[in-house]
């Protein structure tokens, strides 16, 4: 069983051996009433890396740990300013699968093995308020740390760590590391025990993802297209162990994130080639399509769901709330399993690095070293007609099954609209992000419409089904009819959202 925790540290310089002055200092401290001793644990942790330290150079890190109250396996993921996810499992003589399959989209294929072991001597102190509540714990380390893969002489130092435990306080800890640092204390110079371990005992430099590329011109179309497809690379691999967990909006996020890399390397052909980058864009609408069961099926119970909420208790006539979780049961796990099987597959690590490669040694096309403000202007409004097109088009044509898919083509063109303004942005200010702004507004609409066309079906089945087990199909028929409504609602919103985005001083 893996357990998860959210830990906010920081680290700093050990204090003066001999003097605790700085102890007394801390009480009084925002709510920080006392400090108290609880006593030394003895630590042991062996640290697990592949050989050119992926999860290093991706700020996460893996180990072993016995002694202490938390032994066994933690895998911490990199979280937002000071905080670090921890995921942890009891303690057994391999890797449990659970860890190794949430660190894949950081190792690929490579095999993780020991590499450095660290002993810490811990004195721990607890800051307490006034109710004697634990805010912060305050750990004095002596560490030693050995190489493992080769014989080496250890190291050894001492630091301090501050973990700040419940829902992070800003305001406490800004006041804490100011009264260190008025006590002469300050911030260590290393992020981790296991960074500063790794230089000292020499046992290599960590491989970071993603690293700058010499062939780019600073400041060029290519450098500011590159600066937006690294962080969507980088969002990729971050939200992966969130979709494998299955945790909420994870699967959207994820899903959203290969659209946005997909729409890039299409609007931005001109920067990147195209032999190279299209490929990669197949592959991306594949673990794109393989999500889209788990999430068309989690929007789609969330809208009915909210359907059925909304409606008074006299209009809801048989098993309708739990028809439509037996029915989502069922689609949910398929859907689940396809995603699972996606991101387990070979197919997908390769995809994992081939992003890599593409930043890493990006094939420059002929308008790379351009400035960017000509080639992205260019860029966007070549998918601004696009979308122009498949709106006049949707507008001309009568209710029905081809204005529905018309409609839906123009939602597509929409988003690849918006989504080239993004890495635009920087070059161009603030005209990129309001036609951004603008162009959101009528994906919105569409978005809205899209949903009522996929409801409807759904309903349909639902109500057919409901009739077969001579239940009431009453209500399936009442949502199906609110279900119309909308849709047809957002036909008569989309000239006016259309009119907001289409007027000529944006793209002026």
């Amino acid at each position: 069983m893996t357990r998860s925790k959210r830990e906010t540290a920081r680290t700093y310089e050990a204090p003066v051996a001999d003097d605790a002055s700085w102890l007394a200092a801390l009480s009084g401290v925002e709510a920080i009433e006392s400090v108290e001793e609880r006593g030394t644990d003895e630590l042991e942790a062996v640290y697990y890396d592949t050989d050119d330290l992926r999860l290093a150079g991706a700020s996460a890190t893996l180990r072993r740990r016995t002694g202490g109250t938390d032994a066994g396996w933690h895998l911490e993921l990199p979280m937002p300013g000071d905080s670090r996810e921890e995921l942890s499992a009891p303690p057994s003589e391999v890797i449990p699968d659970t860890l190794r399959d949430l660190a894949v989209s950081r190792v690929r294929e490579a095999e993780l093995r020991p590499v450095v072991r660290i002993r810490s001597t811990r004195r721990i102190r607890h800051l307490l308020d006034a109710a004697g509540t634990v805010l912060a714990e305050l750990s004095l380390d002596d560490v030693r740390a050995e190489r493992l893969r080769a014989t080496t002489t250890p190291a050894s130092w001492t630091e301090m760590e501050v973990e700040f435990l419940g829902d992070v306080d800003s305001a406490l800890m800004g006041r804490v590391e100011e009264t260190l640092r008025e006590e002469g204390i300050g911030r260590a110079g290393h992020s981790s025990k296991l960074a500063r371990a790794l230089k000292v005992t020499g046992a290599g430099v960590p491989l970071v993802p993603h690293a700058r590329r010499e062939t780019v011109v600073p400041g060029s179309a290519a450098d500011e297209v590159l600066r937006y497809v690294e962080r969507q690379a980088r969002t990729l691999v971050d939200i992966d162990p969130a979709v494998r967990r299955d945790l909420p909006d994870a699967v959207h996020k994820m899903r959203v994130t290969c659209r946005r890399l997909r729409s890039i390397l299409r609007s931005y052909r001109s920067v990147l080639d195209r032999e190279v980058t299209d490929p990669i864009r197949e592959e991306l609408k594949w673990v794109g399509g393989e999500l889209g069961a788990a999430r068309d099926q989690e929007v789609l119970v969330e809208r009915l769901g909210s359907r059925i909420r909304a409606l008074p208790p006299g209009l809801l006539l048989g098993r309708v709330d739990a028809r439509l979780q037996e029915w989502n049961v069922t689609r949910t796990n398929e859907a689940r399993q396809r995603t699972l099987d996606a991101l387990r597959s070979p197919r997908y690590l390769e995809l994992l690095n081939s992003l890599t490669a593409l930043t890493e040694q990006p094939p420059l096309a002929r308008k790379a070293e351009h400035r960017p403000e000509k080639v992205m202007v260019k860029s966007i409004l070549k998918e601004y007609e696009r979308l122009a097109d498949r709106v006049a088009h949707a507008l001309e044509l009568s209710p029905g099954t081809e204005r529905d898919e018309a409609l839906h083509q123009a939602r597509k063109a929409a988003k690849k609209t918006r989504y080239a303004t993004e890495p635009a942005r920087a070059a161009l200010g603030k005209p990129a992000k309001r036609l951004g702004k603008r162009v959101k507004g009528v994906q919105k609409v569409l978005g809205e419409h899209q949903d009522s066309v996929v409801a409807r079906p759904a309903l349909r089945n639902l109500a057919l089904e409901a009739h077969a087990a001579h239940e009431p199909s009453f209500t399936w028929g009442l949502l199906y009819g609110q279900e119309q409504a909308a849709g047809d609602r957002s036909e008569r919103e989309l000239p006016d959202a259309w009119a907001r985005a289409s007027k000529p001083r944006l793209r002026a």
